[in-house]
């Protein structure tokens, strides 16, 4: 979805949000209250540059807007993968995203992110993955690694990793699968505006993740692991 289509869906009270180099940035009105954007366009590719400019207007929120909501959009292929951007350390500018997003939300901001298009790998774990609360459009396209490229990497069949996915959402791509890990609270259909609004309003305050996902079956161990070091027992799970 193109994201001027998009802004015009989620803010129909109003937007200032601008693109620069498929940089998203700006404010617009949600509900009548305020909330700063922050995201990508095309497919964006995240390099040192788009990193640093998001933990820039992250920083900037928490500084000059306390207690602002942050709406995160999503569409990115993952981490830029040049020898200029490794040899800088991506890793570290995009760990820098995420600790400034995690900054933002232990100062009171409420976080939302939304994969209005692609989410790929780094690009989608230090944007959308860190905010309160993830959701996506029932298009979007989501996942680690193609199955075809996994093959490649993992020396197993894409026969058997295609049929892997079929009954371990871990393996496949899209939306659906996500919300069965907890990944994604909800896909959005219908009225964006008012979506977005009551996810704002309800926006959680611990991670919800990891029980959603052993909820809905798609993650089975992940909270048993939590819960056993939290009170120092057993791992049990179904």
């Amino acid at each position: 979805m193109d994201w001027k289509v998009l802004a015009d869906a989620l803010f129909p009270g109003g937007h200032d949000i601008a693109e620069h180099e498929q940089f998203l940035s700006g404010s617009a009105h949600v509900d009548g209250q305020t909330v700063c954007v922050i995201g990508t366009t095309g497919h964006a590719p995240i390099g040192v540059e788009i990193a640093l400019a998001q933990a820039k207007a992250v920083l900037a929120t928490v500084r000059s807007h306390p207690g602002r909501a942050i709406v995160l959009l999503v569409d990115t292929q993952g981490q830029r993968l040049r020898h200029r951007d490794e040899m800088l350390g991506i890793n570290s500018y995009m760990a820098h995203l995420g600790k400034c997003i995690d900054l933002a939300r232990r100062q009171g901001h409420r976080i939302v992110g939304l994969v209005y298009d692609q989410a790929l790998s780094g690009g989608f774990i230090t944007s959308g993955l860190m905010a309160d609360a993830c959701y996506a459009l029932p298009d979007a396209t989501i996942r680690v690694m193609g199955l075809p490229a996994m093959a490649r990497i993992t020396k197993v069949s894409e026969e058997k990793l295609v049929e892997l996915a079929r009954s371990n959402p871990v393996f496949a791509p899209g939306p659906e699968n996500y919300v069965r890990m907890g990944g994604l609270q909800a896909i959005w259909e219908g009225d964006l505006a008012a979506h977005l609004a009551h996810a704002i309003a309800n926006a959680p305050t611990e991670d919800q993740r990891s029980a959603l996902g052993l909820l809905r079956g798609g993650r089975k161990a992940a909270q048993p692991v939590i819960q056993a070091v939290i009170g120092g027992g057993n791992v049990r799970t179904a």
